[in-house]
């Protein structure tokens, strides 16, 4: 996590000198009259230095009153999957507040690095860490899964929180890990379980489609992020057609879009523009193997005589898809659709 830690008096710059020794990523910026050696000097208005680290850092770690930093921060919140972490410390050390963006951004966690680093006591005030319940939002951040829509986050941590019964539908068992018996939770195998359970909510844990008719109201849904989708195209396929591709394909097996992990292919197609535009238009990471490592790879088509022949590869979507998913398995052998290979890997568990 890269820190901006911001200093505006002198105990606050002796303070933001010791967090910066135990925040290795931690940059100190201070006004510029108690700034020294170690630290980035500013001389611009508080908010306006605010405006110009918000973008470039993951946290930042306000040695000053809290109302300044209220004030400062309001014109640039975009939302809670989006802000960085916000803590407040005062300068005399004593109290590390986690303001803004405690579960998804991280801002409790730094509040107690804070805390631990400087002696200072830790502040927390979200109602599921206070009632030391799990909290659905911090289980999918840990887990590096998507929150297929974040207003529902709300509505089942309330639901926790009133002690009503939850039904889980979780076939990783990492919610019931992370959760440790806390909470009324009851752990089903599938979703036409959940129905008549009773429970007066859903957290389902899957890369596939829901079904129709599923009362997404009070269903949160987190999508483990582990697609990985092995792509060959003939030179010049445009973005437009491999997305077309991708999503038929997904759609007629039932997987979601939303947990596609990284697109692969040859090293061949690394200056294949539409490939590179698709990839940019969907923030998908693009792996690129050599046709060595493809063609060291088992896998159930047959060899491309056009691929063995275009690129010295036996085969492009079904070695890259595995390679990609770390020694994980194929939920989609090669298809060939238009001027477009796709087969799809799920990443091996860990």
């Amino acid at each position: 996590m890269r820190v901006a830690i911001i200093a505006i008096t002198a105990n606050g710059a002796k303070l933001g000198a010791a967090l910066k020794r135990g925040l290795p990523q931690g940059t100190l910026f201070v006004l510029e009259k108690h700034a020294t050696t170690d630290a980035v000097p500013f001389s611009e208005r508080v908010p306006a230095l605010m405006a110009r680290l918000w973008p470039d850092y993951d946290g930042l770690v306000c040695i000053m009153a809290t109302g300044i930093v209220v004030r400062s921060i309001a014109s640039l919140l975009k939302g809670k999957d989006r802000d960085p972490a916000v803590v407040v410390m005062d300068d005399a050390g004593r109290f590390a507040i986690s303001l803004l963006s405690g579960h998804l951004g991280g801002a409790n966690a730094l509040a107690a690095q804070c805390a631990d680093v400087t002696g200072a006591t830790a502040v927390i005030t979200t109602a599921t860490d206070v009632n030391d319940l799990p909290s659905f939002d911090m289980l999918a951040h840990e887990n590096g899964w998507r929150i297929e829509d974040l207003s529902r986050v709300k509505v089942l941590n309330a639901r926790l929180l009133e002690g009503r019964e939850i039904a889980v539908v979780d076939p990783t068992g990492k919610v019931a890990d992370y959760c440790g018996g806390r909470g009324k939770l009851l752990f089903l195998s599938d979703l036409d379980q959940a129905a008549p359970s009773g429970a007066s909510g859903r957290v389902v844990v899957t890369n596939r489609v829901l079904p129709s008719g599923l009362d997404l109201e009070r269903t949160l849904v987190l999508r483990p992020v582990d697609l990985c989708l092995g792509i060959g195209c003939n030179r010049g396929t445009t973005a437009e057609e491999i997305e077309a591709v991708v999503s038929r394909h997904l759609g007629q097996i039932s997987l979601s879009e939303r947990s596609i992990n990284c697109l692969a292919s040859a090293q061949a197609k690394g200056d294949e523009v539409g490939l590179l535009a698709y990839a940019e238009k969907k923030g998908i990471p693009l792996v690129l193997f050599s046709s060595d490592e493809l063609n060291g790879v088992e896998v159930p088509s047959p060899p491309s005589e056009h691929a063995f022949n275009a690129i010295g590869a036996r085969g492009v979507a079904e070695p890259a898809a595995l390679l990609a998913s770390s020694g994980g398995r194929l939920l989609l052998n090669k298809v060939r659709d238009g001027n477009v290979t796709l087969a799809v890997a799920q990443l091996a568990v860990v």
